[in-house]
């Protein structure tokens, strides 16, 4: 590999992870998004899936059809030249419901960081996040970077069950349950909008490299977009970034 930040690992023999150096950081994550768009858009033959995680790319293949030795040369080739070649990413405005039955912890966060809570929510608001990836459970998505000032470690004691739409925050990244789960994150509001839709099409909402703003509502405004989304009558569109 002609840059020694880059490395093609063997993850068994159906995959290979390409990996950008070791830091979680933006600049990595759009090299990894940046390969990601150009294999999509060429598929060699053979691979399968395409799996952008925080900072590598892991591409599955069918080792019937090609081998690690036929697409580490082409890897090679396709990561040449990367920085700068992503399309403009869609950005999403979500709504959020910070008040005390949805925000389970936001007085605790409020403590623990020095700020009153309604300082809490406008600095969780006042930042546009970078979906780094997707995972845990389907549509999770990990976004960065957290403002400074709300910084925490995980919850000590994680809870059993998250309900669904939660928005939580932990170590640099906030996030999504998008189904009921087991986790650690400190929640601070929820979400009336489905991330994760079977019947939808792809089923999860953002993606990686999307790009998203949260918006606070109060709880009627909450019940009401629940209600639609319910329905089947929720329509939320992205807008350029």
């Amino acid at each position: 590999m002609s840059d020694p930040s880059v490395k093609v690992l063997s993850c068994g023999d159906t995959a290979l992870a390409v990996e950008f150096g070791e830091r979680i950081d933006r600049a990595v994550s759009e090299r990894v998004l940046a390969l990601y768009d150009r294999l999509a858009l060429a598929l060699p033959p053979g691979v399968v899936e395409l799996v952008p995680t925080f900072r590598s790319l892991m591409v599955h293949y069918d080792p019937l059809r090609t081998s690690r030795a036929e697409l580490v040369p082409v890897l090679e080739r396709m990561v040449t030249g990367l920085e700068g070649t992503r399309s403009a990413a869609r950005r999403w405005t979500i709504p959020v419901c910070y008040d005390p039955a949805c925000g389970l912890d936001l007085h605790e966060v409020a403590s623990r960081t020095g700020l009153a809570p309604a300082d809490v929510v406008a600095c969780h608001g006042a930042t546009v996040y970078h979906v780094y990836m997707i995972g845990f459970t389907p549509g999770f998505p990990y976004l960065g970077d957290l403002p400074a000032q709300l910084t925490l470690p995980r919850r000590e004691n994680p809870r059993t069950q998250v309900p669904s739409g939660s928005v939580a925050i932990a170590t640099t990244m906030t996030a999504v349950y998008t189904l009921p789960s087991p986790g650690g994150w400190h929640v601070l509001g929820r979400t009336p909008v489905p991330l994760w839709n079977r019947r939808r099409n792809p089923p999860s909402l953002l993606a990686p490299g999307d790009q998203v703003r949260f918006v606070p509502i109060g709880m009627d405004e909450y019940e009401r977009i629940a209600r639609q989304a319910e329905a089947g009558d929720l329509a939320l569109e992205p807008e350029a970034a």
